[in-house]
């Protein structure tokens, strides 16, 4: 019995340090799975990445995607195509470009009705029908091929600096044109379809004829036939009667040029010039310059009265009764004075058609008369 006892005490012990030990292990467990449910959820929230929210979810499949590919019109994929995405109104959405693959794609898009404008370099734009995006769809456009545009070569030209360079042309030609190198034959032109000068060339060619130097000759020996004939005796005899006379004849030569070469042709567009016939027997070329003091080229080529001799004449003719003697103005000077203007012009016209081409120096190569 005692010794029974004896060796219940030491199995006591053992066993009390064994229900010590469990006991241990069961609290570390509770504490361990304690601290797990506590701590490790937010450690796994701060490692994991944030997951989309739901009103991203519901974002994106709010919005839709256009793509589609550009080819060639052999079928090959074309790279760098520039393709814009427009909304209804027209107004550009996008911008993007054709990869490498020849496709396009344009994302993120909110429901609209869009269209697609597509170009490259030397091909036609290409413009697709309406495409109506609705939320979370994705289309393919069919492929798109572009076709070559057509080469065209654009010239613009200035008509009025193309006119004025002929004008300026037809200028030149005529102030090179002198009898025998000295007397002017300004207004004669030996091509008959030389272009019409404007009003600016007209005037200019005016001016350049009233104050050449032949030309106050020419006045001066006006003004010494009218004093040898002592026409318009209210001027007197001698030095002072002479010089009334010349300033007289000036006057009538500078107004008489004006008007008919440069202020009436500019009106109604007609050319002041007489165009050389040349071809023909002699009777239809004497017609016909006879026929030039009345009637006159128009600036568009067609023929048309020659108001502009007629009234220039005339013009002169009224103006001269300013200054010749007051016994001799009236109707009768104008009328004398007109007819006497126009007579002058058929008479200069015979002699440009028949005598002064083979003394005129300068002539242009189209000098021939031929059409």
């Amino acid at each position: 019995m005692f010794a029974v006892r004896r060796w219940r005490k030491p199995f006591a012990v053992l066993g009390s340090i064994v229900l010590i030990c469990f006991s241990l292990g069961v609290s570390r467990a509770l504490a361990q799975e304690s601290f797990s449910s506590r701590v490790l959820p937010d450690l796994w929230q701060v490692a994991q990445p944030t997951a989309p929210s739901l009103a991203n979810d519901s974002q994106q499949t709010s919005t839709g995607t256009v793509s589609g590919t550009v080819v060639d019109k052999n079928g090959d994929l074309l790279q760098n195509a520039h393709v814009t995405l427009e909304d209804a109104s027209g107004s550009v959405v996008r911008i993007s470009e054709s990869g490498s693959d020849g496709q396009f794609s344009f994302t993120g898009l909110p429901p609209n009705v869009y269209k697609l404008v597509i170009s490259a370099p030397g091909m036609k734009t290409f413009t697709s029908p309406e495409i109506a995006l609705r939320a979370g769809e994705s289309p393919v456009v069919p492929p798109v091929k572009l076709e070559i545009a057509p080469v065209t070569t654009a010239v613009t030209i200035n008509a009025h600096a193309q006119a004025m360079e002929l004008s300026e042309a037809q200028l030149h030609i005529a102030e090179q044109q002198r009898i025998v190198g000295v007397i002017p034959n300004f207004y004669s032109t030996y091509d008959r379809h030389a272009p019409p000068m404007l009003a600016k060339q007209k005037f200019q060619l005016s001016f350049r004829s009233m104050i050449d130097p032949v030309s106050f000759l020419t006045v001066a020996g006006i003004a010494g036939a009218e004093q040898y004939k002592n026409v318009f005796p209210g001027y007197g005899r001698g030095a002072e009667g002479y010089g009334k006379r010349y300033g007289a004849a000036l006057a009538y030569r500078v107004t008489g040029t004006l008007f008919t070469r440069a202020v009436y042709p500019s009106i109604f567009h007609q050319d002041p010039r007489y165009f050389y016939k040349g071809t023909g027997n002699i009777w239809s070329r004497a017609l016909y310059a006879l026929a030039a003091a009345a009637i006159a080229r128009g600036d568009d080529r067609h023929w048309k009265p020659n108001y502009s001799n007629v009234l220039g004449n005339l013009s002169a003719a009224a103006i001269s009764n300013l200054y010749y003697p007051p016994a001799d103005r009236g109707a009768s000077l104008v009328a004398f004075n007109a007819a006497s203007g126009i007579g002058a012009d058929a008479a200069a016209n015979l002699i440009r058609e028949f005598v002064l081409k083979r003394f005129t120096s300068h002539l242009p190569k189209a000098a021939n008369g031929q059409p």
